[in-house]
């Protein structure tokens, strides 16, 4: 393995996105180096270098910030109480999880909570109708089409402007050549 760093390995990297995905997947869960290390198969120390030099931040923040995601996920989508939030999404404390919300979001779970309810009201005074079509992808042509356009054609021809018409007796348009 010699001198590559993490993102130069294909078969280290594979190894910590295993890893990452098991954070993904159960992040309420304690997920100490070692048990990450084991995931991964690397020893401990070369885990947490490994993984600050392929993703840019440590094992420890990366689960961290997972945790908080689905605390503002739920804080929006459910009823839940803030201690309940704090418990499912992997706290062991409710006062590290607002310190550490708070570090992260600059705001207070309860603040993040009132906000999504009030847009949620303001929303509901929207017909449906005009919400579905303002989340619409707005497609102007067809997705097949994109693809069998070279690259350098993506975007539809604009319509130029024609200078010096003139109409012809037959009621065609008659283009004045430019000199």
């Amino acid at each position: 393995m010699g001198t590559e760093t993490a993102s130069q390995d294909p078969e280290l990297l594979r190894r910590l996105l295993r890893a990452k995905d098991r954070m993904d997947a159960a992040s309420h869960e304690a997920w100490p180096i070692r048990r990450l290390a084991s995931v991964s198969h690397v020893c401990e120390a070369h885990f947490a270098r490994s993984f600050k030099d392929a993703f840019g931040v440590p094992p420890h923040r990366y689960l961290l910030t997972r945790r908080i995601e689905r605390a503002v996920t739920l804080l929006r989508d459910s009823d839940l109480s803030i201690t309940e939030i704090a418990f499912q999404t992997g706290w062991q404390s409710l006062g590290t999880f607002g310190r550490v919300f708070r570090d992260i979001t600059d705001e207070k779970p309860s603040t993040i909570r009132a906000r999504a309810r009030a847009a949620a009201r303001e929303l509901g005074s929207v017909p449906f109708c005009i919400l579905s079509a303002a989340h619409r992808p707005n497609l102007t042509i067809s997705v097949l089409e994109k693809r069998r356009r070279p690259a350098g054609r993506i975007k539809e021809p604009q319509p130029t402007e024609v200078q010096n018409e003139s109409v012809d007796p037959d009621g065609g348009y008659i283009r004045a050549r430019s000199g």
